[in-house]
Order: C-alpha cells, then structure tokens, then sequence
C-alpha cells in the first residue's frame, strides 16, 4: 500500500483507504475516491496530479493525493 501522490503516470490502482479530517474524506468521496474504486494515473509530473477515476479526468493536488492510499491493481 502506498499513497497515490508516490504513483506513476500509466499506473492502474485500486483504493484501499481515504485518510484525513471529514471534509477531506467527504470532498475525495464526492470526487469518486472511496474504497475499492480503480484509479488510472495519467500524468503524475509536477504539482498536480491527473488520474481517471469513475469514468472522470481529475486533477488533484499531492497533498490530497497523500491522504489516498492505493495498492497496484491488474486491469481486466
């Protein structure tokens, strides 16, 4: 387990845990960033973040990207 701030681009994984206080929790849940949701990693270069989650293209910055952590997952 490690959080998504540490993946790289191409990287598919899964959620295993949303950490933070409950706005973080609750703003990252809106965002589609929940337990057993699969995130793909566009583009980890930078400040920000982009991943695919839920059908969605989202940016998201490293320091919300710390509080998800995340496990490599095999595509389908």
């Amino acid at each position: 387990m490690l959080p998504l701030a540490f993946t790289n681009a191409g990287d598919y994984v899964e959620v295993v845990r949303v950490g933070g206080n409950d706005e973080a929790k609750q703003h990252l849940s809106d965002l589609g960033f929940v337990p057993g949701a699969y995130v793909t990693v566009i583009s980890a270069h930078g400040g920000d973040i982009i991943v695919n989650v839920k059908d969605s293209r989202l940016a998201i910055t490293r320091e919300m990207a710390q509080k998800i952590q995340v496990q490599p997952a095999a595509k389908n």
